[in-house]
């Protein structure tokens, strides 16, 4: 198993360098150094020198990928690709365009709060949808079954952001229980969290327990089960000891994935509800065209999408001893 994680992470640096580099075309595509530079500025009585002091200041002096007036490898370090993507490989984030500030120091401390709400709505959200999935799959073919599935199919069509104004309208504004916006620390931070953690669980329940049943339905249509209700076992038995059992390893695949993105937090969720998390950090970095922000959130989320996948085989496993990793 050694030998097949050190070979799958050997095989991320091709993938986390051409994420790097789509990332800079896109991003140097729409916007030059001089545009962000004239972005951070401010666009009134900016001139050209103090354009070309900010981006020697931050490292944009250099051509973007190829640099003609140097000569051997010169030509492709001294670019501002190279200089600003060669330390991630390190982990070495650099410092923001706009404000100068630590980068891996703002994501250390903002992935707290992203945890906050992420950890919270992922484990009750996993824990609703399986008991919602295996209850509409233990009662296949009635009404309950039904329009439970009509209702996941009208829940998935609905736009997340109907979930997150109606919730904060109904239960900040109207019913005045939980805080529509903030954030705080520790134990504190505990009556912010709520009622984000409600809307993430009750906007992707359509997706997910649709998503669960499916699994459970094609597990209930093998030869093993039919073997098992030939046998006599009662229809929980069926369902809850073998079918949920044999349904793990696409359960895990769903599941183990996403654990590493907790940590990227929510990008609409944290903006509409003021939290302080990772999501927020970007789509300010976004907004204010901070290059170096944005590069190093791409980055930090290739690795954590790679981490995900090395875990979901992993975790196959544990649940089947068939499975070896080779």
């Amino acid at each position: 198993m050694l030998a097949y994680i050190i070979r799958r992470i050997l095989y991320a640096i091709p993938i986390v360098v051409g994420v790097n580099l789509i990332t800079a075309v896109l991003f140097f595509y729409v916007n030059t150094p001089d545009d962000m530079a004239r972005k951070i500025l401010g666009e009134k009585n900016v001139t050209q020198e103090m354009i070309e002091e900010w981006k020697k200041d931050r490292g944009y002096d250099l051509p973007v990928f190829f640099n003609r007036e140097e000569k051997g490898m010169a030509k492709l370090t001294q670019t501002i690709f190279f200089q600003k993507s060669a330390p991630l490989l390190w982990l070495d984030f650099g410092r923001s365009d706009r404000n100068n500030i630590d980068i891996a120091r703002e994501i250390k401390t903002r992935m707290w709060a992203s945890l906050a709400v992420a950890l919270p709505t992922f484990i009750i959200g996993v824990a609703v949808y399986l008991t919602f999935a295996m209850i509409l799959a233990f009662l296949r073919g009635t009404y309950v079954d039904t329009w439970g599935v009509v209702t996941c199919v009208v829940m998935m069509s609905i736009s997340s952001l109907f979930y997150i104004i109606g919730g904060q309208y109904l239960f900040g504004k109207l019913l005045r229980i939980f805080p529509i916006s903030g954030y705080d620390t520790g134990v504190h931070a505990i009556k912010f969290v709520i009622l984000p953690v409600i809307i993430g669980v009750v906007g992707s329940i359509g997706g997910g327990v649709r998503f669960y049943r499916t699994v459970f339905l094609e597990e209930m249509g093998k030869d093993y089960i039919r073997t098992a209700r030939a046998k006599g076992l009662p229809e929980t038995t069926v369902l809850f000891k073998h079918a949920l059992k044999n349904a793990m390893i696409p359960i895990l695949t769903n599941v183990v994935v996403t654990i590493p993105f907790l940590f990227y937090g929510s990008l609409i969720m944290e903006s509409f509800f003021a939290i302080p998390g990772l999501g927020s950090f970007t789509i300010d970095a976004i907004n204010a065209q901070d290059f170096a922000i944005v590069r190093a959130m791409v980055y930090l989320g290739s690795l954590l999408y790679i981490a995900g996948l090395i875990l979901t085989d992993i975790s196959y496993t544990l649940v089947d001893p068939r499975i070896r990793l080779e």
